[in-house]
């Protein structure tokens, strides 16, 4: 497996990005005229269109000093995804009840954060540095996270059938779907990128 660094590429070069989600479905047209449709991924995957947004050349610069420390595609890396980086609505401030990340048994401490789109759960594995609360049955308690896989240790292990919530901010760990970033000098101090995709990987 690759490795990832765990460092954010710098928000303010995102500006003006491109955002969305791909999923995979595999569809057999049946003689009846029905269809068969099978998805083999449980989750969908963000990509990400940045760079377009980059007109100074000081800008550039910084975005391929940061591709070329991750070595092209080899290094995954941590992405804030504007539109989706909270356990809440993004009008608001997380709340330690805003997502249920698991139910007591008398003996588990370790839950691993979670993020539910209607049915479908998406792992956590990396929350921003401050933002994470944690709550069980509502009341907030004391707890330790893993700010690289996004699992939280509880003081205590919560009694048998109580719910364990949490709220925090995260990243997205994506990595550069691109071997090669094209700069084209436009002044003295202006520069123009080609947009330069990020796909979203599972860590």
């Amino acid at each position: 497996m690759s490795g990832f660094h765990e460092v954010r590429f710098p928000a303010r070069l995102a500006f003006g990005s491109g955002s969305g989600i791909e999923r995979k479905t595999e569809i057999v047209s049946l003689a009846s005229g029905y269809e068969r449709r099978i998805s083999p991924w449980a989750l969908g995957r963000r990509r990400y269109l940045i760079g377009a947004g980059v007109k100074s050349l000081v800008d550039a610069a910084e975005l391929l000093a940061f591709f070329e420390a991750r070595e092209g595609r080899l290094y995954g890396f941590r992405f804030k995804d504007f539109a989706d980086f909270k356990s809440c609505a993004l009008n608001v401030s997380p709340a330690a009840t805003d997502q249920a990340i698991g139910s007591g048994d008398g003996v588990t401490t370790a839950f691993q954060l979670v993020k539910a789109y209607a049915s479908v759960v998406r792992d956590i594995t990396k929350p921003v540095n401050g933002t994470v609360r944690v709550a069980v049955e509502g009341v907030e308690v004391g707890f330790a996270v893993d700010e690289t896989t996004g699992i939280v240790t509880l003081a205590g292990a919560p009694a048998a059938g109580q719910t364990v919530t949490a709220g925090f901010e995260f990243d997205t760990p994506v990595r550069f779907d691109s071997e090669r970033i094209d700069l084209t000098l436009e002044g003295v101090d202006a520069g123009r990128l080609t947009a330069v995709s990020l796909v979203e990987i599972r860590v």
